[in-house]
């Protein structure tokens, strides 16, 4: 909305997260990616420890995420053309079940050979050719298998070479036979495959990757050096130098072309109990403006996680012991009781936010998973007493809890 010359000026303002593990770091930048229907990549910075020894190469993340982008866009076009896809690939499916006749025909002739494949066309519509068996062509890619021993930045070289030779050589294909519906399937993808413009998909994929591309870099407090000059501070001080001209705005290579990494937004996170933002080198630091301190998760946040999501740990369970014909019913007083007992244990070990909830469930159920088999067609309730009676013990015991919870 900005105008075009100002546009081009604003850089995006990169942020630093600083939260104890478990507080929700990821998850706040995927659901941002998500909501925004931008590429988004989440990376480790200590993938990137000690380049030029083991580290991968920093620019990798930025193929990574074209890659990524190209995949996302490839698949909303599919989707697009998926109607003309489904009807292209009937057609032929219904020449391979009633092959046309080379010979010329009267009249008469092509007028019932139009209402055998109609009858057929309504036969295969209703599902009642699924498993007749019928022989398709599908192309066999034998790709000479070539490795590529290599240090740090040519990782992608045996990826590009087996590209290079499966364009150059002659596609061969073979011969199969499957199920109609299976062989459907796959016409379908053959069909939409040529109607998709690739040169699209791709220089969209690259544009969104440019403008709307967000990267996570996460653990980057562990490349922040405490002012040593020796030993791997080194080369963590060389990582931060890698990653440094990447967030400013550069230009990276990849397979699909050149990619500006201008307007990336940069979402960093860490948890900075052993050092601090101002440990990162001055140039990197200034790179990230917004600085934001998460809270550790209470009692209440504990409780909204667990129930609330629609992918929510309650939920997971119930879903799981359902497909073994288990009713699993949690009493609010349970849950609560749960979440009292993840804070406490979060508060009396290390502190490792939402995760906890995971240990807590998981120890809880141990017992009902295990013999869920047995146990068909009960239901099961948890209560609070019954929490207590499976976790109570943790909670006197400190040692038992650091070991188990």
């Amino acid at each position: 909305m900005i105008p075009k010359e100002l546009r081009d000026e604003i850089a995006p303002k990169n942020i630093i997260m600083i939260g104890p593990t478990g507080v929700g770091k990821t998850e706040i930048a995927r659901r941002l990616a998500k909501l925004a229907n931008a590429p988004f990549l989440k990376i480790e910075a200590t993938k990137f420890t000690e380049v030029g020894y083991v580290g991968r190469d920093v620019e990798s993340m930025i193929r990574d995420l074209s890659e990524l982008s190209v995949n996302m866009v490839k698949k909303e076009q599919s989707e697009e053309v998926m109607e003309k896809a489904r009807l292209m690939a009937e057609e032929r499916l219904l020449d391979i079940l009633l092959p046309q006749r080379k010979t010329p025909r009267t009249q008469e002739q092509e007028e019932a050979a139009d209402t055998s494949r109609e009858k057929i066309r309504v036969q295969f519509r209703a599902g009642k050719l699924n498993e007749r068996f019928v022989e398709i062509e599908v192309s066999d890619r034998a790709l000479p298998i070539i490795e590529i021993f290599s240090a740090s930045g040519l990782e992608e070289m045996d990826m590009q070479i087996r590209d290079m030779f499966g364009n150059m050589l002659p596609k061969k294909t073979k011969k199969r036979k499957v199920k109609v519906k299976e062989a459907f399937e796959y016409l379908i993808q053959e069909e939409s495959k040529k109607l998709i413009d690739m040169d699209k998909v791709i220089k969209e994929a690259i544009e969104r990757v440019e403008q709307s591309g967000i990267i996570f870099l996460d653990e980057i407090d562990k490349i922040a050096s405490r002012d040593r000059t020796h030993g791997p501070d080194v080369s963590r001080e060389g990582v931060q130098r890698d990653i440094l001209p990447i967030v400013e705005g550069t230009t990276v290579t990849t397979k699909y072309g050149m990619v500006k990494t201008d307007h990336i937004l940069f979402i960093a996170a860490g948890a900075f109990h052993m050092s601090k933002p101002s440990d990162l080198i001055p140039e990197l630091q200034g790179r990230f403006p917004i600085r934001v301190e998460l809270d550790s998760l209470t009692k209440d946040d504990f409780y909204r996680i667990i129930t609330e999501p629609e992918n929510a740990l309650i939920k997971q369970y119930r879903a799981l012991l359902e497909t073994e014909g288990v009713e699993l019913e949690f009493h609010k007083e349970a849950i609560e009781e749960i979440t009292e007992i993840a804070q406490k244990i979060n508060e009396m070990t290390e502190n490792i936010g939402a995760r906890r909830l995971y240990t807590v469930m998981e120890k809880l159920l141990d017992d009902v998973s295990f013999s869920a088999p047995d146990l068909n067609g009960r239901r099961i309730e948890i209560t609070r007493e019954y929490v207590m009676e499976k976790l109570g013990e943790f909670l006197e015991k400190e040692d038992l809890s650091r070991y188990i919870l």
